[in-house]
């Protein structure tokens, strides 16, 4: 015998019906709820199109250009080698999103607009969609593994390292550090660091989040571990010392003095096996009542997030390598190792960043 449908079963049957649908966009106390939930449908529906129009506008500087004064589609179409109508049409979809506002027959520059330049990294991250989008052509052959993604070529680090190829290791660290400035402002003002004396950043890339410490605890010594290409090319700075090694083929440095390691945007690039691995590293590298921090975009495991849960799932689901995990999950790989007194610190953009801190027992000493 079937099981009875319950009451949110039986509503989900009647809203599949077309002449429900009909009655209930004319009925005065639903149609305006009717309206909402169909434009937010059309937006899924239309959400890679409005993707690709704020590339379009990224890739013409359109919002540069805005800041400057009015566009005038006839005089910038001609310009760009675009016609005028089809320009026109471009000013207008931004206006659409929110980006540019309509004058008579100029646009301009709303709030939003200037804050997606103010935003730093998030240029970078637009142009470079083009691979992601390709690698979601097919989005059932990529959950089925049948896809040879090409962000897996494009963050070869992940696999542990970047073949030797400076420019793709430059690559990789100018747009971490492009995007890690919010990152790091999010996490500095969820986390205090009130007792720690030196801060170990592992996959710290060319010390994006470290210089944002030493702004903040200008007594505190930091270090930047990460793998030999990059740190090869990182910018010297007189708080941070930087130190060579990969955490995927050795220790992390025992011999730092570090009391307090970070992990920032690190985890959701690996597997569970290499995750559990570095964090037991990290156990063993840091003193008896050290602190552990990991800060990323976290999945919201029993309440999905629209961010973490579609945009970073599917990123990483491509890179082929990591996935995003909720705070639970990341408390239960941490407890896994060893470490205790696991706590979530909240942030105040979870989809720029949420923060996990766990400590090492005081009874335990380092691991030689």
């Amino acid at each position: 015998m079937s099981p009875r449908p319950s009451l949110r079963g039986k509503l989900a049957q009647l809203a599949a019906k077309p002449a429900f649908q009909r009655w209930a966009a004319r009925f005065p106390l639903t149609r305006r709820h009717v309206r909402r939930e169909g434009e937010a449908l059309f937006d899924l529906v239309q959400g890679f199109v409005s993707s690709q129009v704020l590339r379009a506008l990224i890739e013409l500087r359109i919002p540069h250009r805005a800041m400057d004064g009015p566009l005038d589609p006839k005089e910038l179409g001609p310009a760009l080698d675009i016609p005028a109508d089809r320009m026109a049409q471009l000013l207008q979809a931004g206006a659409a999103l929110g980006l540019l506002r309509k004058d008579r027959n100029t646009f301009v520059i709303t709030t939003r607009g200037a804050a997606l330049l103010g935003v730093p990294g998030l240029e970078g991250m637009i142009r470079h969609h083009d691979v992601l989008y390709r690698d979601l052509a097919d989005p059932v052959a990529l959950l089925r593994g049948e896809t040879e993604t090409e962000m897996a070529n494009f963050w070869p680090y992940v696999f542990g390292g970047a073949d030797g190829d400076p420019a793709t290791a430059r690559l990789y660290s100018g747009l971490m550090s492009d995007t890690q400035g919010l990152v790091a402002e999010d996490t500095l003002d969820a986390v205090s660091f009130s007792g720690v004396r030196h801060l170990m950043d592992v996959g710290g890339g060319h010390g994006t989040f470290a210089k944002a410490v030493s702004v903040r605890h200008q007594a505190m010594r930091l270090t930047v571990f990460d793998l030999p290409i990059v740190v090869a090319d990182a910018p010297q700075h007189p708080a941070i010392t930087f130190r060579a090694g990969s955490f995927r083929d050795g220790p992390l440095p025992y011999d730092t003095g570090a009391d307090a390691i970070s992990l920032i945007r690190v985890l959701y690039d690996h597997s569970d096996d290499t995750v559990r691995d570095l964090l037991r590293k990290c156990h063993d590298a840091l003193p008896a009542g050290g602190r552990l921090l990991i800060s990323e975009p976290m999945s919201g495991g029993a309440k999905p997030d629209p961010v973490c849960d579609v945009y970073f799932a599917f990123y990483t689901m491509a890179m082929r390598t990591g996935t995003v995990r909720s705070a639970e999950r990341i408390s239960e790989l941490l407890h896994d190792v060893g470490f205790g007194r696991v706590q979530r610190h909240a942030a105040r953009r979870p989809f720029v960043t949420q923060a996990v801190e766990a400590q090492k027992s005081r009874t335990c000493g380092k691991t030689v």
